[in-house]
Parts: structure tokens; sequence; C-alpha cells
């Protein structure tokens, strides 16, 4: 009994860093808004999106330009001329790094989940 009481602790203290950990260092799959982005600044941020199925991703003379989805159904049309990862035609969520303009979503890098 007393091996056992000297046990508890330790396996608390175990476990409450492991659940910190994964909180904290865990990866997000949430899905980020437009709505965080200012139109009026040019910062680039970093977003996961949703590739929208059954499109074409249009890469033709350096430049691309394809619709993206975020969290809220807002769909943007992202476009730059930064180079496509591969596979980014089947995959279902990307991480944009740009900013939001008037025409849409100004990419500067393209990432792969």
């Amino acid at each position: 009994m007393k091996n056992l009481q000297k046990l508890i602790l330790p396996l608390l203290i175990v476990l409450i860093v492991f659940i910190i950990y994964t909180l904290y260092f865990g990866r997000g799959v949430d899905l980020g808004s437009f709505d965080d982005f200012d139109p009026n600044n040019n910062a680039v941020k970093e977003i996961r999106v949703k590739v929208l199925p059954n499109q074409n991703i249009n890469s033709e003379s350096g430049s691309f330009s394809f619709i993206v989805a975020d969290k809220d159904g807002k769909t943007l049309q992202a476009f730059g001329s930064a180079s496509l990862p591969q596979g980014i035609g089947e995959a279902e969520t990307i991480i944009l790094k740009g900013h939001v303009n008037q025409s849409g979503f100004c990419t500067h890098e393209v990432l792969t989940d």
C-alpha cells in the first residue's frame, strides 16, 4: 500500500505534463478565418484553409490561382507566383502565407499539411 502511494504522485505529475505538452505543442488542425486579416495591411500572415474540390489549379507562366474556403465558408481566390508543393491537387487543407487584398488572397508561400 505504501509503494502504491509513492507511485501516485509521480504518475499524476507525468500525466499533467503530458496533457500540457499535447495541448500546447499539438498541431492545430482548425481552419483559419479570413476575417482575421485586414485588407489594408500587407503583413504576411499564415492561415490554414480548405481547397475546394473539383477545380483545376491554374499555374501558368509562373503564377497560380485557385479558390479556397475558410472555417466560416467564405471563399477567396488565392493567387501568387510562389512555387506550388507536390500533391496540392489531392490536399484537402493547405497552409497559405500571405495577405488579403481586394482581389483575394495574395499568396507568398503555399504549404501542404
